[in-house]
């Protein structure tokens, strides 16, 4: 794509920017009104401590970052409630750089972990997170937005809690370095496989397994708009393999992303060993 302009990273302040900010809500997540973060509550937010920051082209709001303050366990976080990027700039790494930035800012006020939540059907996001920030995870989320109006929602809002922490030696080696290295599920340890034709296949856990593997579609998108029951039966089956998991103490540790029989595959790693967090 010719750019007109080089793209900049801000933060947001001005009413018109907010402006900007709740018509991108609704493009990218293709909600109605109602579900719509508005200017009049961002901008007291902004003022308590909220972070806003933006990714421009010229004037052009092309993505943008939502956090606010809060407390887990008495001490302070940042809780990351959205960060959304226009498709045609989704191959540009604007979603890592606006998390970078929101990281600069956290440290830069002593806060030194911040909190989101997204959809583990989603293998792109999970790439993000797990893979080039660094995230764990030891909460699911069943359907934690109820029903909205957005069609990135007809499978269900069941929703991952991951956990970012900013002085880690994990999180400072993934984002100075290349992502790991791809690995495969083992059969021995896999809680949940892609099958044939992409059907969900479950298998029991085995708590004598340091490490279980979760294994998601790779387009979960697409899916929903070719054969909604089966994404929903996706998220059946990850609920599924997902809460036994966590309850029983293991954590999402990791994510990597695979070709197999032509379909591309997502897999978690959940582990009980918390020596690198």
């Amino acid at each position: 794509m010719v750019r007109n302009s080089p793209i900049q990273i801000r933060p947001i302040h001005k009413l018109v920017e907010l402006k900007a900010v709740e018509e991108l809500q609704r493009e990218i997540w293709d909600c109605s009104d109602l579900e719509v973060l508005p200017s009049l509550a961002l901008i007291p937010l902004l003022d308590i401590g909220g972070v806003l920051i933006g990714a421009y082209e010229g004037e052009t709001l092309i993505g943008f970052v939502l956090g606010f303050p809060g407390f887990e366990a008495g001490k302070p976080i940042l809780h990351s409630d959205m960060l959304a990027v226009k498709p045609a700039y989704r191959s540009e790494g604007l979603g890592y750089k606006l998390k970078l930035a929101q990281r600069q800012v956290a440290l830069a006020n002593g806060i030194e972990k911040i909190t989101w939540t997204f959809d583990p059907l989603q293998s792109a996001n999970a790439h993000l997170n797990f893979g080039k920030l660094g995230v764990i995870a030891d909460r699911y989320k069943i359907n934690y937005y109820g029903e909205t109006s957005s069609s990135l929602h007809r499978a269900g809002t069941d929703r991952l809690w991951v956990s970012w922490l900013l002085k880690s030696e994990r999180v400072q080696s993934r984002i100075s370095s290349e992502p790991i290295p791809p690995f495969v599920s083992d059969d021995r340890s896999n809680l949940l496989k892609v099958g044939e034709g992409v059907e969900p296949v479950s298998c029991s856990l085995d708590k004598r397994n340091a490490s279980v593997t979760i294994e998601i579609p790779g387009d979960i998108n697409g899916m929903m708009k070719a054969d909604i029951k089966l994404a929903r039966r996706w998220r059946e089956a990850t609920r599924a393999a997902f809460t036994p998991a966590l309850a029983a103490n293991y954590f999402v540790k990791d994510f990597s992303r695979t070709t197999r029989d032509e379909q591309q595959v997502g897999v978690y790693l959940l582990t009980m060993n918390r020596n690198d967090e």
